[in-house]
């Protein structure tokens, strides 16, 4: 590893923030962590994880700060970029969640597309040497060739969330071609795991399931996603960080490359390379819980795609990593989290 850095990181009492935030701290980084703390789902989840940052003790080194500020205001992320001199920047603050982006489509604007632009401007401003965001699976949209690599175009969205993240990886390369900033965009897959979001699949079967209620099963289960451990995707971003992107020296613009270019900037998927069928995690879940599921079969969701599958290639050639946590591991572990922390 490399001497100790202060990092950014956006989206700090987030799913994946705070579990990058840990791993940082847990080998001595400062980091110094924003959010702001919205009610999108339970406030009081986002509070605990925070807490966990703000009280570590002896668990490593690093030194963890807070900042309560919203990326869109522009004004507050000028001054804290001006005042902190962060070395590396991991922004994983957006407005997450494919179906709410159909009813407030305005939200994901604000964040992912105005407070995206605000980190540009304050690592263009302020000498940052990397900047490593979270984009997702959901850019492939209405692409179909399986395995989805990086090196193919994701230019048809199916929800404005998916959008937005694709703008993210076009304004980057923007400034990576204007201003030299090394800029590396993380695909993510179906991301889950201990400290979940209450709006995500296996925490809102779980505490169905428990409760004695049926659960809703969309494309009667029949679609796949490469579910992929939080831990896992956390270890991506920080190798990411650590690996600063550089010009692609083979790049043609003739034959352009999607996931490189001549600028510092790349794009990498971060998945498990395992497709697992819906109805197959929600078995794995019911072991997992010692009870049987009742399900409430339902078509495709508006704007969901019907499978996800990653090609993780190009992540594990460039920083030697690539997710590996079978899914029957990682939600023992959800469970295992969601018991103590719920007392159920």
């Amino acid at each position: 590893m490399s001497d100790p850095m202060k990092i950014l990181v956006t989206g700090a009492a987030g799913f994946i923030g705070y579990h990058t935030c840990e791993q940082l701290l847990a080998r001595g980084d400062t980091v110094v962590g924003l959010d702001n703390l919205n009610d999108y789902y339970d406030v009081s989840l986002k509070q605990a994880r925070l807490d966990r940052l703000l009280t570590r003790e002896g668990d490593g080194p690093g030194q963890f700060r807070f900042h309560h500020l919203d990326l869109a205001d522009a004004a507050g992320m000028r001054a804290l970029f001006a005042d902190e001199g962060f070395d590396r920047v991991i922004t994983l603050a957006a407005q997450a969640g494919v179906r709410y982006s159909l009813d407030n489509p305005q939200a994901y604007v604000d964040s992912n597309v105005t407070g995206f632009l605000n980190v540009l401007e304050g690592c263009r401003y302020n000498d940052v040497q990397h900047l490593v965001y979270a984009s997702t699976s959901s850019v492939y949209g209405a692409n179909t060739h399986m395995p989805f690599t990086e090196h193919e175009p994701a230019d048809h969205p199916l929800a404005i969330y998916g959008a937005t993240k694709r703008a993210n990886e076009l304004m980057s390369h923007s400034y990576a071609h204007l201003f030299g900033l090394p800029c590396t965009g993380l695909r993510f897959f179906t991301v889950y795991g201990p400290w979940g979001r209450p709006d995500m699949a296996l925490f809102l079967f779980t505490r169905k399931i428990l409760a004695g209620e049926p659960i809703q099963v969309f494309n009667h289960g029949h679609h796949q996603r490469d579910f992929t451990f939080v831990e896992d995707i956390a270890e991506g971003v920080i190798r990411a960080c650590d690996d600063v992107a550089t010009g692609n020296p083979h790049w043609n613009s003739d034959t352009p490359d999607p996931a490189t270019s001549a600028a510092p900037w790349r794009l990498f998927n971060i998945g498990n390379n395992q497709p697992v069928q819906l109805l197959d995690y929600i078995r794995v879940l019911e072991e997992c819980l010692g009870r049987k599921a009742e399900m409430e079969m339902l078509p495709l969701q508006a704007g969901d795609v019907p499978d996800t599958w990653a090609s993780a290639d190009d992540l594990k050639q460039a920083v030697g990593y690539q997710p590996s946590t079978p899914v029957e591991e990682g939600v023992r572990r959800f469970v295992d989290w969601y018991r103590d922390y719920y007392g159920v």
